[in-house]
């Protein structure tokens, strides 16, 4: 099963592609994008090596991936997503591939739900809209059993979107750094959303 196009009220994510690899170094030249993953921007042959990575990671769990996001111009409430990317503005990064990372469980049926915008584009709600299509598709279209998120525990931010779409707190962690980022010192979190949690999030809206 191919990843699948996907779509919210006010964007559209295309399955990540070669051609977007422009797009990936640009969104990694923001070091403030970048100031709770590496904390400085990043080389174009960084941005190379990851995007790589991640068309590689793209086949290993049928229909899980990375996703690039384009909205209208202004990617406001009231503004529809684009028909197509070409008619779009480039958004951001979306997440989901299987768990991979040395802080994450080696299991097919868990994945890694993550987010990456354009400043221009921050505190609009985009990121939350993104990740609720993401983990519907995930536990309804795809079959996964959980998605997990983890970031600094001092990205408020970021842990701001995994509580709003429902997230639940699961841990705080500390991996060792070579070079750790300020903060560091207070650990990681990882949220998680259960297929279970998920169906039932689901039936008490209806």
């Amino acid at each position: 099963m191919p990843q699948a196009i996907l779509r919210t009220d006010r964007l559209l994510l295309i399955p990540l592609a070669d051609r977007h690899l422009e797009l990936e170094v640009r969104l990694d030249a923001d070091p403030e994008v970048l100031r709770y993953i590496w904390g400085r921007a990043r080389s174009r042959d960084e941005v190379v090596a990851s995007h790589a990575q991640r068309m590689a990671l793209a086949g290993v769990v049928d229909g899980l991936g990375y996703w690039m996001a384009f909205g209208s111009d202004s990617a406001v409430p009231g503004s529809a997503a684009p028909r197509n990317e070409e008619d779009g503005e480039f958004v951001g990064l979306m997440m989901l591939p299987p768990a991979h990372g040395p802080d994450q469980p080696d299991d097919p049926t868990i994945t890694d739900l993550g987010y990456r915008l354009v400043r221009r584009y921050w505190r609009q709600g985009l990121a939350s809209e993104a990740s609720r299509v993401l983990l519907r598709y995930a536990f309804e279209t795809v079959g996964q059993n959980r998605v997990i998120a983890q970031t600094m525990a001092v990205n408020r931010g970021s842990r701001g979107v995994m509580e709003k779409i429902g997230m639940r707190y699961v841990r705080t962690y500390f991996p060792s750094w070579d070079d750790p980022l300020p903060g560091a010192d207070l650990g990681e979190v990882e949220y998680e959303m259960t297929r279970a949690t998920w169906a039932t999030n689901r039936t008490a809206c209806r």
